[in-house]
């Protein structure tokens, strides 16, 4: 039996990426802080707990692993990458999880070896915040292509804004909620926004595909095959809740005059945001109807309470709206 070992695990993409290593009959361990309750708690998922960003726990990992393959699912800084790609160096496999957002150029579709990254500065490299994580997942896959002209097996995968069950960011929850609760919902720019997303379970079968058949020194993109846009998103959420939903598309003139912007909703994206999934679709992947996925993911926010109503407008502002609109 092969063993892997993932980086992360125990909270969204990391927890998918165990299950689906485990399912397909790998032995798995998972390496975290143990800051938070370990999802895996009988003897299929072993786990050590230590600091990744620490060498020093990366080697031991290797040492009681001895893993053919190690999947990082929590490399945010370039300098991670180096050290994992070097205490790594003669696995099967090393995987970095880089993302979408390492692209430095709006290109419809952003292609592999086409579509530019973005640059990164030695300053934004060390830079834990949310306008340098781009640069520094790009800086990250360039670590990735680096160690692999030294003979690491190693390769990237670049999902685009992932949803689905355990997602802790709830930003797409804002969208189940307001599609549960309410007959009326705003959305942005006229609801066209385009901002590809990625089911999770997909983003980690892609994980052990190219783990399995991927080439050295490659990435792969991974997002949804259909790329909904935000007001098609809604009408899918009213289908899987059994509802009615009308959706009030709003200009940018109109939210300014309620105090709003159209990026005061989740997932919006002034300017289309699709990444082309064929070099993964040749290695034999392919995503999950939208109809399957949003029926598990709904079934696993409403159960937990996830409603994301911090990231978006409150209701009231966006009720006053729809009345100002409407009447």
């Amino acid at each position: 039996m092969d063993s892997v070992l993932v980086i992360g695990g125990g909270r969204f993409i990391g927890r998918h990426t165990v299950t689906e290593f485990r399912d397909a009959g790998y032995d798995v361990t998972m390496l975290t802080r143990g800051r938070r309750q370990n999802p895996f708690t009988n003897a299929e998922v072993a786990h050590i707990e230590g600091d990744r960003r620490e060498r020093d726990t990366l080697e031991t990992a290797r040492e009681r692993v001895d893993p053919d393959v190690v999947v990082d699912c929590v490399a945010y800084f370039p300098e991670d990458v180096r050290v994992a790609t070097d205490v790594f160096a003669d696995v099967g496999a090393y995987v970095y999880i880089s993302s979408g957002a390492a692209y430095g150029a709006e290109r419809t579709p952003k292609r592999e070896g086409e579509t530019p990254l973005a640059g990164c500065t030695t300053e934004q490299a060390t830079t834990d915040s949310a306008e340098t994580y781009g640069p520094r997942k790009a800086e990250g896959d360039r670590e990735v292509f680096a160690a692999a002209e030294d003979g690491v097996q190693a390769m990237s995968v670049r999902p685009t804004v992932v949803y689905g069950p355990y997602d802790y960011t709830e930003r797409f929850a804002y969208w189940v909620d307001r599609v549960a609760e309410y007959d009326r919902v705003v959305v942005p720019s006229d609801g066209l926004s385009l901002w590809q997303m990625a089911y999770v379970e997909d983003v980690a079968s892609a994980l052990r595909l190219v783990a399995e058949r991927g080439t050295a020194g490659e990435a792969y993109n991974v997002g949804d095959e259909h790329a909904p846009t935000l007001r098609e998103w809604v009408d899918l959420l009213a289908r899987v809740h059994e509802t009615d939903v009308e959706t009030i598309g709003v200009g940018e003139r109109e939210l300014r005059a309620a105090g709003l912007a159209p990026d005061d909703f989740p997932i919006y994206r002034d300017s289309p945001h699709l990444l082309s999934t064929a070099k993964l679709r040749g290695l034999g992947w392919s995503s999950t109807p939208h109809e399957t996925a949003l029926a598990v993911t709904v079934a696993e926010h409403l159960e937990n309470d996830r409603t994301g109503r911090e990231f978006g407008p409150d209701r009231d502002t966006e009720a006053a709206l729809i009345d100002r609109l409407t009447e």
